[in-house]
């Protein structure tokens, strides 16, 4: 627990100061609007070693992935918000479990689309030159690893890993359904009573003798971040000399921390968005649009570049 204080309170620190320094000059200057020159951005981009890439929902939105945030953003009469806690759980995991259950299907029907690709194809390319390209990702629906990504960090989890609620044990899990008593079950019509499974019948730990209840291996609402897992943002966005958002709103915390702390020490960041967001006036670069069409002619290799 500390030392996920002692790593959110230092990604924190230069948004909040940066926010003074902003609104103490604000009367005196104007703040450059950020660049969307493709050839400036390109020549930042070869002079990069060591690259970040943040993103966030609206990457998996262009997949068709459902994001259950703003007007019609429900499954059945819930939001996210209302299912994805882990009081939510403790009073009804049969309904939570549902929930879960419902978006795995829904992502495995679904794939990377041009933004997943691309990222993944720059990763693989400059491994060869000697740089890095690390992913950051809000999502938890592993698109970055199916479309080929390699170092991805998952900071909110994922739907295809469980956790026991009794030995803790983390395992991958892409079973379809996930346990037999959810089969056909989490439809997300309003109008569909809950299937009431009893709890004996919702997924199991299969470790050894142990039986607990499993839960998704999610960050809900009211959690902390895994402190492993911003122990290593930290230090990749300490050495990055590129950072790219992608498909965020920049208003999810810690999340929404990251890119403009990597601004404040003068490192070269760009947003890709469809539209502007809080943190646009903070970065050097911002290329309005859907991800899978700014992002491909960015990262793409010039005919200059090596193989």
């Amino acid at each position: 627990m500390i030392l996920r204080q002692l790593v959110s309170r230092r990604l924190a620190a230069p948004l909040c100061g940066g926010a003074r320094e902003t609104q103490r000059r604000g009367t005196l200057v104007e703040m450059a609007r950020p660049s969307s020159d493709l050839a400036e951005f390109r020549q930042v981009f070869s002079n990069a070693k060591h690259i970040a890439i943040i993103t966030g929902a609206g990457v998996s939105a262009e997949s068709g992935v459902p994001t259950f945030r703003g007007p019609g953003g429900y499954w059945r009469k819930w939001q996210a918000q209302d299912l994805a806690t882990p009081e939510a759980f403790a009073r009804n995991p049969s309904r939570v479990w549902e929930f879960y259950h419902y978006r795995r299907e829904v992502m495995l029907t679904k794939n990377p689309n041009p933004a997943h690709l691309a990222i993944a194809e720059c990763e693989a390319r400059l491994s060869r030159q000697g740089r890095s390209v690390v992913v950051i990702t809000q999502n938890i629906d592993e698109l970055h690893r199916r479309a080929g990504s390699q170092h991805v960090l998952e900071i909110h989890g994922s739907l295809f890993k469980t956790r026991c609620m009794n030995c803790g044990h983390v395992t991958a899990n892409y079973k379809s359904p996930i346990c037999a008593a959810l089969e056909g079950k989490g439809a997300p019509d309003p109008n569909t009573n809950d299937a009431n499974i009893p709890m004996e019948k919702l997924p199991r730990c299969e470790q050894g003798m142990c039986h607990g209840l499993l839960r998704p291996n999610v960050v809900w609402f009211g959690e902390t971040l895994d402190s492993d897992i911003l122990t290593q943002v930290e230090k990749e966005l300490e050495i990055c000399d590129l950072c790219l958002v992608v498909g965020t709103s920049s208003v999810v915390y810690p999340a929404a921390m990251f890119a403009p702390q990597v601004a404040a020490r003068g490192v070269p960041v760009a947003e890709f968005n469809t539209e502007t967001t809080p943190a646009t006036m903070r970065f050097m670069f911002h290329f309005q649009g859907p991800c899978g069409t700014t992002l491909p002619p960015a990262l793409e290799r010039h005919e200059t570049e090596a193989i």
